[in-house]
């Protein structure tokens, strides 16, 4: 006599949602420099590439000194923010974004990192790029002054 049995299985994580977002990469702020100072890496980039200003904007990033700072001010990331015009370039490592425009004169470094389950709670920074509106709002129209 032949006797089969079917087990159905489910795709259901034993995980807490904690631990799901700890796994998770973000991507947080190192540095930003525009102006004169994102001129000098600007032109650092002509001479010696991408590589080479990145290792020279790593020497911003703290640790988690800069994580927490970022954490704090609201510089995570789920993706590397970039406008349309950016130019990004990604360290050997994979560790570092570098991201640039030169029409606009800045330079921006940021770094991955996998939050800690103490930073789960926190919110990061909306999927609306950071060069997209957030929103608008109109002004109502009043008559002007009457007499």
């Amino acid at each position: 006599m032949n006797h089969s049995t079917t087990t159905a299985t489910s795709s259901i994580s034993l995980e807490s949602p904690i631990s799901q977002a700890a796994t998770e990469h973000r991507w947080m702020s190192v540095v930003f420099l525009q102006g004169e100072e994102a001129d000098r890496v600007l032109g650092m980039i002509d001479r010696s590439g991408p590589q080479r200003a990145i290792r020279h904007l790593s020497q911003w990033d703290f640790g988690d000194e800069t994580r927490d700072s970022a954490l704090v001010n609201g510089y995570v990331y789920n993706e590397v923010p970039q406008s349309p015009t950016d130019r990004v370039v990604h360290d050997d490592d994979a560790v570092y974004a570098l991201t640039y425009n030169r029409r606009f004169g800045y330079v921006s470094l940021l770094r991955t990192f996998t939050p800690q389950a103490e930073d789960a709670d926190r919110p990061t920074s909306p999927q609306t790029p950071w060069f997209a509106l957030a929103g608008h709002a109109t002004a109502s129209r009043r008559r002007g002054l009457t007499l």
